[in-house]
């Protein structure tokens, strides 16, 4: 990163690089508000400009490869274009505000495709929801053990138990039949 006074953008403490909607503190009349479609339509903006950009830096190589004298005036056109470009992506920059996860930045420092990151993302949600699912499911079964283990040891009490929760159950749903004005639905039974 750029380490000069003109480079706005900050690493917040959660890894992520925050680019602010705009250098100047001070808010302007013309001053854009920052919807998620203005930000839409400068993104696509930004994206033309990079592609005219692109296309700009292509014909400056070809005129620099094959420079002669005659030459330097379209040299100079050219390079006065890439200017006003990249001058350009700067201003529809400001109108945009996207938070960039600070690996990505280093994965496209590093020359990587910003994808990996996406792929290392989805896979650790993958690992630790297994992970999760394993716990849960070894929660269940050591539930079923030891009920299997009290209706041994104590049946009656776990009888009386049963009897409890399923009356418990029953008046939870009978909760939520209720209607606001203190009534029950009644469901016709078949």
């Amino acid at each position: 990163m750029d380490p000069s006074p003109h480079n706005s953008s900050t690493a917040t403490g959660d890894g992520v690089l925050s680019v602010p909607a705009s250098t100047n503190p001070i808010p302007t009349p013309n001053s854009n508000s920052g919807t998620v479609d203005d930000q839409k339509e400068s993104l696509s903006q930004i994206i033309d400009s990079v592609d005219r950009t692109l296309g700009l830096l292509h014909k400056l190589y070809l005129t620099v490869s094959s420079f002669s004298v005659a030459s330097q005036l379209p040299l100079l056109q050219r390079l006065n274009t890439l200017v006003a470009e990249l001058d350009g992506i700067q201003k529809l920059a400001e109108n945009c505000n996207f938070q960039i996860p600070l690996e990505v930045v280093n994965l496209i420092d590093d020359g990587k495709n910003p994808d990996q990151f996406t792929r290392d993302v989805i896979n650790s949600f993958i690992s630790k929801n297994q992970i999760t699912k394993g716990k849960t499911d070894a929660l269940k079964s050591f539930r079923k053990h030891l009920l299997e283990e009290l209706n041994q040891a104590f049946p009656d009490e776990v009888i009386t138990y049963k009897e409890v929760r399923a009356a418990a159950a029953a008046r939870l749903v009978q909760a939520q039949n209720a209607i606001p004005n203190g009534d029950v639905k009644i469901k016709p039974k078949h």
